[in-house]
């Protein structure tokens, strides 16, 4: 019996008319959908990286080869392999090597430092990691550094000349890039361990590996921080990176015929299912950047026909900014959209007036797969996170009673559907706090609070967790502290966010220095060794010294008294 109109969601009215409110998944490994490609569209460009195309049929083979190299160095089923290196074709062909391996790719960030890169090896209990040979030191300095049981016993490392020719094609780098991008460095030593070259695993003949996973197994295992802690595991299946990458194709009018700009990080959930298995499931041609430069984006974008543009807001602000701005033609795009942070409601409606394009915010978690919400390509609203996405059940509840709050009433949001994660690796305890159960249906506590209007469009207004949002990076005050404590001059540490006119949020570090080191050291002391021990982005950009940080009667930090000092940094 149908449900009558007065009982439907609101946001139904919105819902673009051609497509279903939920798909049916198939029973297959994302594998799969690379397969079924390859076969379909051989000689398609897949990948293009300043200027060398490569197709579904060479990605496919390179991939299986991949997979048999992996599988020749002792990776079996369900064994975690971590994958630490920027957007290049080398991570698209490591990322379905490792899934036809049947492993489990752990995505790491590049920007993480050898502290940092501990945990990712030790936490999954990874034995073989990829990264670029501007990386590999970092990688092979954190195993070094760890127990001999611990650490990785293979490392194998691609420079970005294995996938493009430097002196050929259609594109080039900026000339700022050189360095990094042609320097074939020397391979790194692993202690207890072997380095591999890429093309001692693009030339392997050994026997691919017989797929052996199927939707219900562990695909991918992107980590994600908290409140306190160290970063934990986020459990994804098969099926539901399937579901996400599927729906995403359907919500933004995937085909074929696109031709995606590819500069979101793919080792970061948006990037890698948004992006990667999205498009891989079009059959789309993915233009990739390994990080941002305005002026080469305009270039590509122009060049290639760009169609679809997935971003930061940020880069649509910088991109704007440009002085040959007038001279890149965007007519190409038809859709342009992202998250991370609020797109400002100027500039969206410049885009509006000036190229017709509406921006269309979206909203997740790495916990959801990437979009849990999005905003209808034909009816978006701006500065909004959109309405619950394909498949998805999302509600704004009191925190404390999780009785759902009126239209317009601020509250935590929730969600349920078939792209929500199983659980932290390893952390039952941390899993059990971050799921409930209301009417017999098990939502995820997103830990954002927001507010749902008369349209059943979700806006975010605040966060129940302590977090910093730094163009659209995730900082994690604790993690930050945490990292800072090992400094020798540091007696006490907290993080908090500052204004930051272009990234939105910034790190600021309030820090009690040691009664020895207080005439020694400078608030740029403690923020370069911030940058030889961590990701750049979690750096502090201000420190403040007191004599002693703010404790309640039981001794904790009083973070909240010394943000409120510092003023709202929205």
């Amino acid at each position: 019996m149908p449900i009558p109109d007065s009982e439907q969601p609101a946001h139904y009215r919105f819902w673009p008319s051609r497509l279903p409110r939920r798909i049916t998944l198939p029973n297959t490994s994302l594998w799969d959908n690379l397969e079924t490609n390859a076969r379909r569209y051989p000689d398609k460009a897949a990948l293009v990286f300043f200027g060398r195309r490569t197709t579904y049929g060479q990605l496919h083979a390179q991939a299986e080869r991949f997979a048999a190299y992996l599988g020749a160095l002792g990776v079996q089923k369900g064994d975690r392999v971590v994958l630490n290196m920027q957007n290049c074709p080398q991570l698209v062909i490591a990322h379905f090597g490792i899934l036809r391996a049947n492993a489990v790719v752990v995505p790491v960030n590049p920007m993480n430092r050898a502290e940092e890169l501990k945990h990712y090896i030790t936490d999954p209990d990874a034995k073989v990691a990829i990264t670029t040979s501007d990386l590999a030191h970092e990688l092979s300095n954190a195993s070094d550094a760890l127990a001999p049981d611990l650490r990785l016993r293979h490392l194998i490392v691609t420079h970005f000349t294995d996938g493009f020719d430097p002196q050929q094609g259609d594109d080039v780098p900026p000339a700022a890039w050189a360095d990094w991008l042609l320097t074939r460095h020397p391979l790194q030593v692993l202690q207890g361990g072997q380095v591999h070259t890429w093309s001692e695993a693009m030339e392997c003949n050994a026997p691919v590996p017989v797929l052996d996973v199927g939707s219900n197994d562990l695909a991918v295992l992107p980590y994600t921080s908290g409140t306190t802690g160290l970063p934990k595991g986020c459990m994804h299946l098969h099926s539901s990176i399937m579901h996400n990458a599927l729906a995403s194709g359907m919500w933004g009018n995937g085909s074929m015929q696109n031709v995606t700009l590819m500069v979101v990080p793919m080792f970061h959930i948006t990037g890698m299912v948004s992006l990667m298995h999205t498009n891989i499931c079009c059959a789309a041609t993915m233009i990739l950047m390994p990080r941002w430069d305005r002026e080469l984006a305009g270039a590509l974008i122009a060049n290639w026909k760009v169609t679809h543009w997935t971003n930061i807001p940020t880069m649509v602000i910088d991109l704007m900014a440009s002085p040959s701005f007038e001279k890149f033609d965007l007519s190409s795009l038809v859709y342009i959209g992202g998250g991370g942070a609020a797109m400002p409601q100027a500039v969206a409606q410049r885009l509006w007036e000036q190229f017709g394009l509406r921006y269309c915010e979206g909203y997740g978690l790495t916990e959801t797969a990437a979009p849990s919400h999005s905003n209808p390509p034909d009816a978006p609203k701006q500065q909004c996170l959109g309405i619950p996405f394909m498949g998805v059940s999302a509600r704004v509840v009191d925190p404390e009673t999780l009785k759902t709050m009126p239209v317009g009433e601020q509250g935590e949001i929730i969600m349920s559907g078939p792209q929500i994660f199983q659980g932290y690796w390893k952390r039952p305890e941390a899993t059990a706090e971050v799921f409930v159960e209301i009417e017999g249906q098990r939502f995820f506590r997103s830990g954002d609070l927001g507010h749902m209007d008369e349209d059943g469009y979700f806006f975010l207004t605040d966060r129940l967790k302590r977090m910093i949002n730094a163009s659209g990076f995730k900082v994690w005050p604790a993690e930050v502290e945490a990292l800072m404590f090992a400094h020798p001059a540091i007696q006490e540490a907290c993080i908090i966010a500052t204004h930051d006119s272009y990234r939105g949020e910034s790190v600021k570090a309030v820090v009690v220095l040691r009664q020895s080191h207080k005439e020694t050291v400078s608030a740029q002391d403690i923020m370069d060794w911030c940058r030889d021990h961590m990701a750049v982005y979690k750096i502090p950009r201000s420190v403040e010294f007191l004599d002693a940080l703010p404790k309640s009667g039981a001794g904790k930090v009083m973070w909240r008294l010394l943000q409120e000092k510092e003023g709202n940094p929205k």
